[in-house]
């Protein structure tokens, strides 16, 4: 079953808001909203980091060339 409210509308400069109820409120700073068959659809947008998208990436099944980094100076000793 689908629970539903009244709430509010109310202007908000040219736009028109409405208040979301604290036990509905999303752990978003951001929403996409949809108009679709006369229902507007409001849905969390969910931040991630890279880590997490790069971690979700399949292994790549090529082999990289060997690189001559013979001439680079080491990382611990700076650079003269």
């Amino acid at each position: 079953m689908r629970e539903e409210r009244r709430v509010n509308l109310f202007r908000n400069g040219r736009n028109q808001a409405l208040r979301i109820p604290r036990e509905w409120e999303f752990d978003a700073d951001e929403a996409l909203v949809r108009f679709e068959d006369g229902v507007l659809i409001v849905r969390p947008v969910q931040r991630t980091g890279l880590l997490p998208w790069l971690a979700s990436l399949e292994p790549l099944d090529v082999s990289f060339p060997d690189v001559d980094d013979s001439d680079l100076a080491p990382l611990d000793e700076p650079e003269v």
